[in-house]
């Protein structure tokens, strides 16, 4: 069987006028789906940050709901002048010295209040009493102003 070989050297020459490379339409169509791309990368970033920070805030309320039932069993003959009801810190500033004649709970309690104030985006802290039971409650404000309350209850 015999080829021509002008035929075959038709079929691998190049020819310029009948590629011309990518057009406009498939550059366009490649430059949307690479930017819908990025912005789901973008909306993911995005989410990831603010639960990372929803997390350290709970992270921060845990520690400091701890905090104060630690210094209620360090000091259980005082632990039932720690009720208190919702509200901020008695002082702006954690370091001001205590009045003359305050005692260990109210310091431990004057102390956590300023904490809660200082660490949580409007932190407040409540501690309510029945019989050796005793739940506090902890609140702030999330980012879009949602309260949250995170509820521990305890015996003594």
């Amino acid at each position: 069987m015999l080829v021509r070989s002008s035929s075959i050297m038709r079929a691998l020459t190049h020819n310029p006028a009948g590629s011309r490379g990518f057009g406009l339409i498939e550059v366009l169509v490649s430059i949307l789906v690479l930017s819908i791309g990025l912005l789901g990368l973008a909306n993911l970033q995005t989410n990831g940050m603010r639960f990372n920070h929803s997390a350290y805030l709970r992270t921060q309320t845990t520690v400091l709901a701890y905090d104060i039932v630690d210094a209620m069993r360090a000091n259980r003959g005082a632990a039932g002048k720690l009720t208190t009801a919702l509200g901020g810190a008695y002082l702006t500033d954690y370091t001001d010295s205590l009045p003359v004649g305050t005692t260990v709970a109210e310091a431990d309690l004057r102390n956590w209040k300023t904490l809660l104030a200082a660490l949580l985006p409007e932190g407040q802290g409540q501690i309510t009493r029945n019989g050796n039971q005793f739940t506090i409650n902890v609140k702030w404000t999330e980012r879009g102003g949602t309260p949250t309350i995170f509820t521990l209850t305890t015996s003594l």
